[in-house]
């Protein structure tokens, strides 16, 4: 069973929400909040799988609220919610840790869909959107250079190779046919990597390899 949070301020997304994956058997809402705060009380309270949370609220924001749900003793995968695809508050709150984005008007079949591939650990942005987020909205300075470099530095030459193609953008079959590999063996680098960077998802770990000038 997957254990669902809506946090949206507007009352009427909640319902619908709640009513829609309250129609999968599969999944059980087991909190509702209305804005950040009460998101984090919520999720401190019930153990939550996977938080659909909208980007713009009053008190604390979605792209805040998904930095202290990341940080959590047992973090749930954050969705986040938005009215406009692929706009900075979209790439602020992946850069928090969201593994993924829904807009607000998308199909029911496809929220359903998404939930369950977050629960299941996959993400939910291509790795080609993401690459364009990442040009459009992230800039460097050189202490994030050097603090990027020294974590990079740590991972294998092959998982540095990996990463140089996950910051392209690229996905793990593309990835697997550049490399030789097969996609079995990049996901598992890709597993390696986020967890020896100390980060949730791809774009994190993109946002390393910009830093630390391993992809122009």
């Amino acid at each position: 069973m997957i254990r669902a949070m809506i946090v949206d301020d507007d009352a009427l997304v909640r319902l619908g929400l709640t009513d829609l994956l309250a129609g999968d058997d599969t999944i059980e809402v087991v909190a509702q909040a209305t804005d950040g705060h009460h998101a984090i009380e919520q999720a401190t309270a019930h153990r939550v799988d996977v938080a659909l949370v909208d980007v713009r609220m009053p008190r604390m924001d979605g792209i805040t609220a998904t930095k202290r749900l990341r940080a959590l003793p047992h973090p749930p995968k954050v969705i986040t919610l938005t009215t406009f695809d692929l706009d900075e508050y979209v790439y602020e709150a992946l850069a928090a840790g969201a593994d993924g984005f829904l807009l607000k008007d998308t199909d029911p079949a496809e929220i359903l869909r998404a939930v369950h591939l977050v629960a299941a650990g996959s993400a939910m942005l291509h790795p080609a959107a993401a690459r364009r987020l990442i040009d459009r909205y992230h800039h460097t300075n050189r202490p994030q250079a050097t603090r990027a470099q020294t974590r990079i530095e740590a991972l294998t030459p092959r998982e540095q190779d990996v990463l140089a193609l996950v910051a392209q953008g690229d996905t793990n079959a593309e990835i697997a046919k550049t490399l030789g590999m097969q996609e079995s063996t990049v996901k598992s680098h890709v597993s390696r990597i986020l967890t020896g960077l100390g980060v949730t998802n791809r774009v994190q770990a993109a946002l390393l390899a910009r830093d630390a000038g391993l992809t122009p």
